[in-house]
């Protein structure tokens, strides 16, 4: 008989027997168990814990484990809350994830090149003012992040005609797209982009990577849209930048405190979009048929996935 593998989360009962449920069915061959209802003995014979913002704690009582799969695919919290002992960590890897990431991409774009922050107040004012139409060859859109979900997002955005310079840590080719790297590089995405969108992960690296002075950098008029992580923007600089008028508009997704407190200036703010962070939600019956496929490939070959490097954070 296999050993059991736990499913260890910090969601409300009805959350997690959900995603219980999903993953017995896309694994029934297997025993997946709430870490609560673990006995002493299922605890020291599971080999994989499948994870969702777990209590560091109760990932330490199962001192066999093999590896860790993780329901999302940002894993900064769970690399900072397990430390450095911890098993590897499986990130989840979804094509599905990405293809929801572009989608929002490219809406919340056309959101901001279409004009729709202006035609809110428009509205709000009881004004009719029709604004001039941009073509968006004339729109240079600037990602920060070239990794799965940057790459789907410059596919859909050169489809739409806009033109794409992309960033990344190191040195990529993307057909269609600018691609640069490096502080050089970044200077100059801030400088000649129109709408600039962050899909950084989260590291020591892009923590405050838009801090004031590459804000004040940034190309006059320029927008922002952040689907990265809350930390990658400084957010006193990002609201000084709002308030000078050096950035016409932000669209966030993401904050260093969500839910976002209900006395946060962003809410408030004129020029800012709040989201609760939903461009890209995990697609549960996708993100199952991965996990059983990774845990299946482990039972029948002793073939690991792919972990987190722990140097680089993701």
């Amino acid at each position: 008989m296999l050993p059991p593998i736990a499913l260890v989360t910090r969601m409300d009962e009805a959350s997690e027997q959900d995603w219980l449920d999903r993953l017995a069915k896309a694994m029934p061959g297997e025993t997946i168990r709430p870490f609560r209802v673990l006995t002493s003995e299922e605890r020291r014979l599971a080999e994989i814990a499948i994870v969702a913002n777990p209590d560091p704690a109760d990932v330490a009582a199962l001192p066999c484990l093999s590896w860790i799969h993780s329901l999302w695919a940002g894993v900064e919290r769970l690399v900072a809350e397990l430390g450095g002992l911890a098993p590897p960590i499986v990130r989840l890897v979804d094509q599905e994830l990405s293809r929801v990431m572009a989608e929002a991409v490219l809406a919340w774009t056309y959101y901001i090149h279409r004009d729709m922050p202006a035609y809110r107040k428009s509205q709000q004012n009881r004004l009719w003012q029709p604004l001039d139409y941009r073509h968006p060859r004339d729109v240079t859109v600037g990602l920060l992040g070239l990794g799965a979900l940057g790459t789907a997002a410059a596919d859909r955005l050169t489809g739409a005609g806009f033109k794409v310079c992309g960033w990344s840590r190191s040195p990529k080719v993307l057909e269609g797209v600018e691609t640069v790297c490096g502080d050089d590089g970044l200077r100059h995405v801030l400088a000649t982009s129109d709408i600039v969108i962050c899909l950084v992960p989260l590291t020591s690296n892009t923590r405050g990577l838009l801090n004031a002075e590459r804000l004040a950098s940034i190309k006059p008029g320029a927008s922002i849209i952040n689907f990265a992580r809350g930390a990658v923007i400084v957010g006193d600089a990002l609201l000084a930048a709002l308030d000078s008028g050096r950035i016409t508009h932000a669209v966030l997704d993401v904050f260093e405190q969500e839910p976002l407190p209900a006395d946060a200036r962003f809410w408030g703010h004129d020029r800012v979009t709040v989201l609760p962070h939903i461009s890209a939600p995990t697609t549960p019956e996708t993100a199952c048929a991965i996990v059983a496929a990774n845990v299946h490939a482990w039972r029948d070959r002793g073939v690991m996935p792919a972990t987190v490097d722990r140097d680089r954070g993701y």
